[in-house]
């Protein structure tokens, strides 16, 4: 079968394309043949080296993928060959990759495509969808009601999480560009601020900040947030440095905490995808911008990726020539 693989960590030049074996699965595996995979900055940090895992080479990249049900293991109960599945946890922790034609995925990890559902737009949302959900219900354990400032929230996270809020039943404000006040506001927002002007200009007070860009000083959040209120960060400043005054901090209650969909535990991942594909199912988290490129342009897509290039669209490879309607 043809993959997009590497040998070793590094560049995004070190992504080869080219033929390995086909993976032979195991009782409780799924051999699926793939239709799209989405391109992911996660992906560049386990490629690079930056995101410290267990692989073994050559280590076929890529974490998200979508296809057809080709085989299953004997012990596997439920998937039946020509069925429609897509999976968002191979590729670190000692799985390969689903940059190829064939994959073998543990039944644990894979779910159905709901009927009539695009399988690309599913592939390209999966991460950031992912990723809000666990956010929300997992980390945080929002309660209805509360309000929340969802800080970059024109970014892929950050839109998802204000439908992911919205449904919930949160009082939403937002940071963002200008030009995505209206989209913002059509998922669901409702108080969008500009990200270009201080933080401390808003007047409210949250339960919940989520800061999806790490430009905000931790202080400036801080004092926004209310009684037991709840900090998450899913990146950091370019420095690595936060300052905040510790006595308010812990006089109020507050909590700060960390996240990255990599730590997710195999619950939270399965009940996320039960949640995104109730979401799915509904027509909803679907609206990213594709740019489609084969499978042989890996490396490009990473290169791309890293440059900042398409930021706005989400990278989907096809090992064949796959178009948003088929």
């Amino acid at each position: 079968m043809k993959a997009a693989y590497i040998q070793k960590n590094g560049e995004a030049d070190q992504i080869k394309f080219g033929d390995l074996k086909t993976p032979q699965i195991d009782a409780h595996e799924v051999l699926v043949k793939v239709q799209a995979v989405s391109v992911n900055h996660v992906d560049t940090f386990v490629r690079s080296g930056g995101f410290k895992t267990k692989l073994s080479f050559p280590f076929v990249i890529g974490r998200d993928a979508v296809g057809t049900v080709v085989e299953i293991g004997s012990k596997t109960r439920n998937f039946a060959v020509g069925q429609r599945v897509w999976t968002h946890s191979m590729g670190y922790e000692g799985r390969q990759g689903t940059s190829a034609e064939f994959i073998a995925v543990p039944e644990s990890r894979l779910f159905l495509v709901p009927e009539h559902v695009n399988p690309l737009e599913l592939v390209a949302s999966v991460h950031s969808s992912a990723t809000a959900d666990i956010l929300l219900h997992s980390v945080l354990k929002i309660k209805q009601k509360q309000n929340i400032l969802i800080e970059g929230a024109g970014g892929h996270v950050g839109s998802k999480l204000v439908t992911l809020a919205s449904a919930s039943g949160l009082d939403i404000s937002t940071t963002s560009n200008l030009s995505d006040f209206a989209y913002l506001k059509k998922l669901g927002a409702k108080q969008t601020y500009n990200y270009q002007d201080p933080v401390n200009r808003i007047n409210d007070q949250f339960d919940y900040i989520i800061d999806t860009s790490g430009k905000v000083s931790l202080q400036d959040n801080l004092d926004l947030l209310g009684l037991n209120g709840q900090i998450v960060l899913i990146t950091s400043p370019n420095d690595n440095q936060f300052n905040f005054r510790v006595k308010s901090f812990y006089m109020a209650r507050q909590s700060i905490k960390g996240f990255v969909i990599s730590h997710a535990t195999l619950e939270e991942l399965q009940s996320s995808a039960h949640h995104l594909n109730y979401f799915f199912n509904r027509g909803l988290l679907l609206d990213d911008e594709l740019f489609i490129l084969p499978l042989k342009k890996a490396s490009f897509a990473h290169e791309m990726l890293e440059a900042g290039k398409e930021h706005r669209k989400r990278i989907v490879l096809t090992p064949n020539d796959c178009r948003l309607n088929s």
